[in-house]
């Protein structure tokens, strides 16, 4: 853990032991690996300060030094805030998770659409007074419930982008998938591409980009012929949990585009939770997201 304040638009960390000799310069490149173009800004503007002072990059800092970097300047909003209820998990000053409702689309794809996760994120931003342009880091299809990552301020979605890519943060889903699998744990490694009969669906496919899903079985229920089935991802294609249940036999419950008979009205997907290393507090992040009451009675048998 990190001793990090917040002043104004500035963010404080207390130089700790482990970065004891690190110069300015190395701690944006080499620790937070900030983007090129932002930290050529803010050394060009002059907008890094140690102890108060403009920052010489070049020399060595010591532990209990105050490194301030300009992370929470005022950003313009980029989509419509619009007023709705969210459920938040957590959030801190540099990023937000929240529950995302089944129905819900994360993110507009156009400029009209103004009932999607991400206006109601900025609402909640904006009503607590907080300029900024919030960002996903990821994205959850319309019809999957659960966990998904916000980023308050660009710095922030740099690098949980880039550690999200890096697989150092872990989401973990749920599903319910028809049939019984015939091992408690295994992985799915089949490439994925565009199915040329379809717009939307997606399908196994040889020339495809690499698509890796570890599931674990963590019950099944042999009266209704389902299982619950746990994954992480090593990858993060679109539609990669339902292609892939559907390729080996196994289709989500209610996807009906990949298979799933309709005893839920959609697909029965639930992000259940995810695990963040954070880059600016040195703290590991956990958070679950409660089961949706519409998949709660397919997940009954589960004890």
């Amino acid at each position: 853990m990190y001793i990090t304040n917040r002043k104004g638009s500035l963010f404080e960390v207390i130089i700790p032991k482990e970065w004891d000799g690190k110069t300015v310069d190395a701690i944006l490149r080499n620790v937070w690996k900030l983007p090129k173009k932002m930290i050529h800004t803010w050394r060009m503007n002059q907008e890094v300060l140690v102890n108060n002072a403009k920052a010489n990059w070049h020399l060595p800092l010591a532990q209990g030094m105050r490194l301030q970097v300009p992370f929470f300047a005022k950003t313009e909003q980029s989509v419509t805030a619009t007023k709705m209820k969210i459920d938040i998990l957590l959030e801190d000053d540099h990023m937000l998770v929240v529950n995302k409702p089944a129905a819900m689309k994360t993110h507009p794809n156009e400029e009209a659409e103004t009932d999607t996760l991400l206006n109601a994120v900025a609402f909640h931003l904006q009503s607590a007074g907080e300029e900024c342009d919030v960002r996903h880091v990821h994205r959850l299809d319309v019809g999957t419930s659960g966990v998904i990552l916000f980023a308050k301020h660009p710095a922030a979605y740099a690098v949980l982008s880039r550690l999200l890519e890096e697989r150092h943060i872990k989401r973990t889903y749920r599903a319910v998938v028809h049939g019984l699998l015939s091992r408690p744990s295994g992985t799915i490694n089949k490439p994925i591409g565009k199915d040329r009969h379809h717009p939307t669906r997606k399908r196994v496919s040889p020339s495809g980009q690499t698509a890796i899903t570890h599931y674990q079985v963590i019950s099944s229920d042999p009266k209704r012929n389902v299982s619950l089935v746990q994954c992480q991802l090593d990858t993060g294609r679109t539609h990669q949990i339902r292609v892939h249940f559907s390729a080996i036999g196994h289709p989500l419950v209610g996807d009906r585009l990949y298979g799933g008979k309709p005893l839920v009205h959609r697909q029965a997907l639930h992000a259940h939770a995810i695990n963040i290393p954070h880059p600016f507090t040195g703290e590991r992040i956990y958070c679950e997201a409660e089961t949706p009451n519409d998949l709660i009675h397919l997940f009954e048998f589960h004890h």
